[in-house]
């Protein structure tokens, strides 16, 4: 599989969002490659959209990552207790990025590993509960992969955290509101949301 060089990141930011379902999303942790195939993921524009961080062009401290060069790594932390996985697209200077709000896990190896991390057990040993929730959110995939904001600004084209192409093509692809931006007034209603 190759690799998914800036190049793939610096175009229109929906069309990224469609594009990254099906891609496999690999975290190097401790030497060992953890890798999960994109289910889910959400784009934010802050040209036009109230509900990005960078709705405007607004600079701070938290939002700098988002105006840093296609195929970074933006991961900010939120509720004071999750931490979300962003990859910068567009030209830099432009404020965009892809939320990734879900994913799976490739292998029994993986999902162990993966596993262990969020639940502290195996695959095996979940419950109903935790297989039913196991990567189904931001900050779940997140504390799958060890990701915080340690890793915040980290380029795509390294090797701690990047992404393959596995050459799937979805079928079918949803499309949906954004989840949890009722404040962002008419972009609450964009339909941003894609998903397997």
């Amino acid at each position: 599989m190759e690799k998914l060089t800036s190049d793939f990141f610096d175009r229109d930011t929906v069309t990224v969002a469609r594009e990254l379902l099906g891609k496999h999303l690999v975290r190097v942790w401790g030497g060992v490659p953890l890798t999960v195939r994109i289910t889910e993921t959400e784009a934010y524009v802050g040209r036009s959209d109230k509900a990005c961080h960078a709705y405007g062009y607004k600079r701070t401290k938290r939002t700098e990552t988002l105006f840093a060069p296609p195929g970074t790594a933006y991961i900010y932390f939120i509720y004071g207790m999750y931490h979300c996985l962003n990859f910068v697209t567009e030209a830099e200077g432009e404020p965009a990025a892809v939320l990734i709000r879900a994913g799976e896990p490739v292998s029994q190896a993986d999902a162990d590993a993966i596993s262990v991390k969020r639940f502290g057990c195996t695959v095996h040993e979940m419950s109903a509960y935790q297989r039913k929730n196991f990567l189904n959110g931001p900050g779940k995939l997140c504390k799958g992969l060890s990701l915080t904001t340690e890793q915040n600004g980290l380029s795509l084209s390294g090797d701690e955290l990047y992404l393959l192409d596995s050459g799937e093509r979805p079928e079918t692809i949803h499309t949906g509101r954004r989840i949890g931006i009722d404040y962002a007034e008419e972009a609450a209603d964009f339909p941003w949301r894609f998903y397997l």
